[in-house]
């Protein structure tokens, strides 16, 4: 309850936003009690970003390894399931990795580290699915071209979440989409996904987008 609740609240207010009361005040849970889990905020905040890392990453690996569709739907697949979650909750809650990284100078020295490692991952998973369109084997370039590109995701969907936050829409969101897809397709010689628009469909489902098990919202 504690990590569900801390989750919700940085992924609305940020890190140096919210003070222990207000976890205390959503779960109704005693100050003795927090302290007896967490010795303290940043010991919390550890365990939430944790939380947050095994979470998203079972929602990238489930969307990015659906071998039903071609690489870059997979990652349309991804990008509309988020602007779902986004829309389900007004576009008040964000990344939780994008949302701390802007307090990076603020932080405590071990959020930073834990941060870069969580984005590298992302990084990579991206970067093995962008590699299923040169398979079999792909070129030293490719696979150099395949980094670079999820390198670029990231930077620019972080941004796009962080800007559809702000203007409580998603125009941002299926900008990028649009855009990356494109210039991506270009580069890998492969075509163009559906529509940015067009409803995600869970892998081996006729259902909406699954929606995020603790209540959070995009990555």
């Amino acid at each position: 309850m504690l990590v569900r609740a801390g989750v919700v609240l940085l992924t609305e207010k940020g890190f140096s936003a919210t003070c222990v009361d207000d976890v205390l005040n959503a779960t109704g849970i005693s100050k003795g009690s927090f302290y007896y889990c967490f010795s303290s905020k940043e010991d919390f905040g550890r365990a939430l970003i944790e939380s947050y890392a095994t979470y998203f990453n079972e929602k990238l690996d489930r969307w990015l390894t659906d071998q039903a569709v071609a690489p870059l739907q997979r990652l349309l697949n991804f990008m509309r399931e988020a602007k779902t979650g986004m829309q389900r909750h007004a576009f008040r809650r964000g990344c939780l990795i994008g949302n701390l990284g802007q307090e990076i100078d603020i932080l405590p020295d071990s959020f930073n580290v834990m941060l870069r490692t969580i984005l590298h991952g992302w990084e990579h998973r991206v970067t093995d699915c962008l590699l299923a369109t040169c398979a079999p084997v792909p070129t030293a370039a490719q696979e150099t071209l395949c980094s670079r590109l999820s390198r670029y995701f990231w930077i620019g969907w972080e941004g796009a979440v962080l800007r559809a936050r702000m203007e409580h829409g998603p125009e941002s969101l299926d900008l990028f989409a649009t855009f990356y897809l494109a210039q991506a397709a270009v580069e890998l010689g492969v075509p163009s996904p559906l529509s940015v628009n067009t409803p995600a469909t869970p892998r081996g489902s006729h259902a909406q987008p699954v929606r995020a098990k603790t209540g959070q919202a995009a990555g």
